[in-house]
C-alpha cells in the first residue's frame, strides 16, 4: 500500500512540493551562513519525493543553534513551503482518492515549519524503537 501510495504521491504533488524544496535549498547555498538550511531543503526533498513509510523524528542531541537555525528558516523559506503544503493538501483532499494523500501534505507542514534538529527514518525502524 505505501508504494501505490508514493506512486500517487509522486504523481500528484510530491514532484512539485520536492522542486520547492530544491528551489529553497539552492537559494541557501548561495550564501555560505546558510548552507546548513540548504542540507535540510534537500534531504526534506528526498523526503517529499517519496514520504509514505517513512517519518522526521525530533533529534535528541540538537540544541539551542538548531532552534535558532529554526526561526531563521521559518521567516526565509518555511511559511512559503508550509503554503504549499496546505494548498496542496486541500486541493487533493477535493477527490476520494486524493484524501489519505491530502492528510500526507497536511502532517508535512510541521516538518517544512522547523526543518532543522530532526531526521527522517524508516517507520519501521520507529515502531521498533517504540517497544
Amino acid at each position: 500500500m505505501r508504494t501505490i501510495l508514493n506512486v500517487l504521491w509522486l504523481v500528484f504533488c510530491g514532484f512539485w512540493m520536492a522542486l520547492g524544496y530544491l528551489a529553497a535549498g539552492v537559494v541557501c547555498c548561495l550564501l555560505i551562513v546558510t548552507i546548513p538550511f540548504g542540507i535540510a531543503s534537500f534531504r526534506i526533498a528526498l523526503y517529499a519525493l517519496w514520504p509514505f513509510g517513512r517519518v522526521a523524528v525530533r533529534r535528541r542531541d540538537a540544541g539551542a543553534p538548531s532552534a535558532v537555525g529554526n526561526v531563521i528558516w521559518f521567516v526565509v523559506a518555511g511559511v512559503w513551503l508550509a503554503i504549499g503544503h496546505v494548498l496542496t493538501g486541500v486541493a487533493l483532499c477535493l477527490t476520494v482518492i486524493g484524501i489519505p494523500l491530502g492528510i500526507g501534505s497536511f502532517k508535512m507542514v510541521p516538518l517544512s515549519l522547523l526543518p532543522l534538529g530532526r531526521e527522517i527514518v524508516p517507520a519501521d525502524a520507529m515502531a521498533f524503537a517504540q517497544r
